[in-house]
């Protein structure tokens, strides 16, 4: 058995961290308010479009102090939760722990290695739709449930095969990446270039790759985080525009980014680390963003 801390128990780690509690790993999820009290009292239910089910009771907690020492805690905060959920962490790790990042953007692996030390981060890409449905509830619509990941090198290890064999075996997809920093750059490339365009069109997938101007709009965002990710040492595969484009082509034509639904409603957004990392990496690396530096600009107002 397989010890876990779920950090953020929202659609990621509630969805993931269910499948491998169901699987008789030992799982500890740390929530707060109405959510926190629903699992504590009726449990954890998931709708999943890969089989429903519900656990009666589950370990939960508000306080990482309450768990000790696991083998892996799965973090599966938004980015801009990601500081205090970082300050909790020492609790939790010991000599081999390990802790996966399944954050949108590509920041959030250095930011937990930051204070907790680089050997300590499992660099990690989700494909998951799955979102909070109420208090203890958890409804999973789609992407599979995939996991992508590695150590830092790129490379596989004992604990990375393990946790591999602990999602295979909770009915979850496993990928172990040859290159990690690509795979979380080619899921960067998706999100970063549609979120801010869609939020200032505030149109959906459908609309905004029809349209010849909005479609142009966003090749032309993808041109330039492949160029910061390149003048990083991120080489991305040569068909990677081509490749993303018709993955956002295949998407349903009334889907919308969390991006532009969390600043349309003026919530907490990730435009920091999507837009926002694109001119601030950019800046660092000497590469210009001119498109992104605008639409950065225009979606901060927009939330505002």
């Amino acid at each position: 058995m397989t010890t876990f801390a779920v950090l953020g128990t929202g659609g990621v780690g509630g969805y993931f961290g269910g499948r491998l509690a169901a699987a008789g790993h030992e799982v500890s999820f740390v929530a707060r308010g109405d959510h926190l009290a629903a699992l504590r009292r009726d449990g954890l239910v998931v709708e999943s479009v890969a089989g429903d089910f519900s656990l009666e009771t589950v370990r939960a907690t508000d306080d990482t102090g309450e768990i000790g020492e696991v083998d892996y805690v799965l973090l599966g905060v938004k980015t801009w939760q990601l500081e205090p959920a970082i300050a909790s962490l020492k609790p939790l790790i010991g000599a081999g722990t390990a802790v996966v990042t399944t954050q949108n953007g590509v920041e959030a692996p250095q930011q937990v290695a930051d204070v907790v030390g680089r050997e300590a981060v499992i660099p990690g890409a989700v494909e998951v739709i799955a979102f909070l449905d109420g208090p203890g509830r958890v409804r999973q619509i789609g992407g599979g449930g995939k996991l992508t990941f590695a150590e830092w090198d790129s490379q596989s290890s004992p604990r990375v095969e393990r946790l591999r064999d602990a999602l295979d075996g909770s009915g979850l997809i496993a990928s172990v990446s040859s290159d990690i920093w690509a795979a979380l750059w080619k899921k960067f490339l998706a999100l970063g270039s549609v979120g801010a365009i869609a939020t200032l069109a505030d149109a959906p997938f459908g609309v905004l790759r029809t349209l010849p101007g909005t479609r142009q709009l966003i090749l032309d965002s993808m041109g330039e985080i492949q160029r910061v990710a390149a003048a990083r040492g991120v080489q991305l595969p040569a068909d990677s525009v081509d490749t993303t484009m018709a993955f956002l082509d295949s998407l349903p034509p009334a889907g919308t980014t969390s991006l532009q639904r969390d600043l349309i409603a003026r919530k907490p957004s990730e435009l920091e680390a999507w837009t926002g990392a694109i001119v601030r990496l950019g800046r660092e690396a000497g590469v210009p963003t001119p498109l992104n530096d605008v639409l950065y600009e225009l979606a901060s107002a927009r939330g505002r």
